[in-house]
């Protein structure tokens, strides 16, 4: 069966919506529409947070509160969620424990960014932590920008207002909500408007086959934390639109002794754990591939689709030797993800073909992994130079290298001079990491742009490799990372 509209709950109501513009986002439905304006749009790029709302939705039997950019996130995708916005936590005149703590601490001057702020704490409030921490508001926060009040008065709200377990209207209408999500049949496909310009959400992989051969031109959107941009600030007048968000069989992750799976509908939050539980490095990279609005929405693979030269996962995952899984129409092929990148913007991706998984290789015993993510400032900022390293040691010498870089080519790249320089040579001895240091000329050219000149690309990449190795070789002082500087800041707090 097929739908003709985007349908959602808000307020324990339905809502059907028949002929939306496809690229109109939910912040714009809710303050043009609704006039629900306690939500603001502040940076309409997903950065500042000021547009926070929050998407409950049905995983696994029970409520999942996730807080999403609502300036970047089309309408379509908040199909079959409950809509949850600043204006729903007061209850019969009475703030939300949340907002009153806010008052308390004099948590908001201007108060153009709190609404996203609140929403922001009310999704760590519903997340089911035993304890909340400072670090855990810190990172849930990590999204939000507050240039008035500062941020200490408002940790020290969410630190009162989160003490205690979820007790809300929200969570004494758990149930109801979960029955009222049955009419939302997952089974339906979506498709609203026509052959000019639709919004499609189709419910079954062969369901997307079928558009893509219809609509070859057609967008394909999965977390929309890009495409939302091309709207916003490139103004793409874009008509066809297919969202991955509704198949449920491209939202698996599947694990194996030696490899790890991701689907086309995966999210960064989702990956978040599996990917910590391959090294710690990556559980950090994961931190701070963006906030938790970003991690939200934006999907593993759609990093991948992306193409961009200094995303973060594609030389990570270069470095452990990833696949990626293509579909056209009902067949399949594999391909090295680092054949999968041919030239800037260009990939190895026939006309009608989609990412539906990207497959990981685990590291083995003997396997050292080091992820360098090198940006202007900690939280939610785009690299300037992204270093993945996988060695190999064995009787102290190097008997397998991988190593990849975002940021230093039009595409990521596998670091294939540096990777020979080095095999084969004592893990000890500074020789061999200032060989691998220098094979990098040899691999790249990088280009000087408003993030980083060409210079100084090279030179951290000179110095990424030789503080791989020596942290890999156990020299005690090599290890300086930012994850250790923030647990002394909060120890020191």
């Amino acid at each position: 069966m097929t739908r003709s509209t985007i349908s959602f709950l808000r307020r324990g109501q339905r809502v059907d919506i028949a002929n939306p513009d496809p690229k109109a986002t939910l912040l714009d439905w809710l303050r043009l529409e609704e006039r629900s304006t306690g939500t603001k749009e502040g940076c309409a790029e997903g950065d500042c947070g000021a547009c926070t709302v929050v998407l409950a939705r049905e995983r696994d039997g029970q409520l999942v509160y996730e807080p999403v950019n609502a300036c970047i996130l089309l309408l379509g995708q908040a199909d079959g969620a409950d809509v949850i916005t600043i204006e729903d936590l007061a209850e019969k005149g009475e703030l939300h424990k949340i907002q009153s703590a806010m008052v308390e601490h004099h948590g908001s001057q201007c108060g153009f960014c709190t609404p996203g702020i609140v929403m922001s704490l009310f999704a760590l409030y519903h997340e089911g932590k035993a304890s909340v921490d400072r670090p855990d508001v810190n990172e849930a926060l990590s999204g939000n920008l507050c240039r008035c009040t500062g941020y200490t008065p408002i940790v020290k709200a969410a630190l009162q207002a989160l003490a205690d377990p979820a007790t809300d209207q929200f969570d004494a209408k758990a149930e109801e909500t979960l029955e009222a999500f049955k009419q939302f049949r997952q089974l339906e496909d979506v498709f609203v408007g026509n052959d000019e310009a639709f919004f499609a959400a189709p419910a079954a992989e062969s369901s997307l086959a079928y558009l893509i051969q219809k609509y070859p031109d057609a967008t394909l959107i999965a977390g929309a934390t890009d495409v939302g941009l091309w709207i916003t600030k490139g103004l793409m007048p874009l008509k066809r639109l297919i969202w991955l968000g509704r198949i449920k069989g491209l939202a698996a992750i599947e694990e194996t002794e030696l490899t790890l799976s991701f689907g086309a509908g995966v999210t960064h939050q989702m990956a978040m754990p599996r990917l910590a539980a391959l090294d710690t490095d990556f559980g950090e990279l994961a931190r701070r591939f963006g906030s938790r609005q970003v991690r939200a929405s934006g999907t593993v693979v759609g990093n991948i689709a992306n193409g961009s030269p200094i995303g973060d996962w594609p030389p990570a995952f270069i470095a452990l030797g990833a696949s990626v899984e293509l579909r056209n129409g009902f067949s399949n092929r594999s391909v090295p993800l680092e054949e999968f990148f041919i030239a800037y913007k260009q990939q190895n991706r026939e006309p009608g073909e989609y990412i539906r998984r990207i497959t990981l290789s685990k590291p083995g015993p003997n396997d050292h992994i080091r992820l360098f993510k090198v940006t202007k400032r900690r939280d939610e900022d785009i690299s300037s130079v992204m270093a993945a390293f996988r060695i190999t040691v064995e009787d102290g010498l190097i008997s397998q290298a991988r190593i990849a870089f975002g940021g230093m080519a039009g595409i990521p790249k596998r670091a294939s001079a540096a990777e020979a320089a080095i095999i084969g040579l004592p893990i000890k001895d500074i020789s061999t990491w200032r060989a691998g240091a220098e094979g990098l000329t040899a691999d790249f050219s990088p280009l000087s742009d408003h993030r980083a000149s060409a210079e100084y690309r090279m030179r951290v990449a000179r110095n990424l490799v030789i503080k791989a190795l020596a942290e890999i070789a156990g020299v005690p002082s090599s290890s300086t990372r930012i994850s250790g500087l923030r647990e002394v800041s909060h120890a020191a707090e």
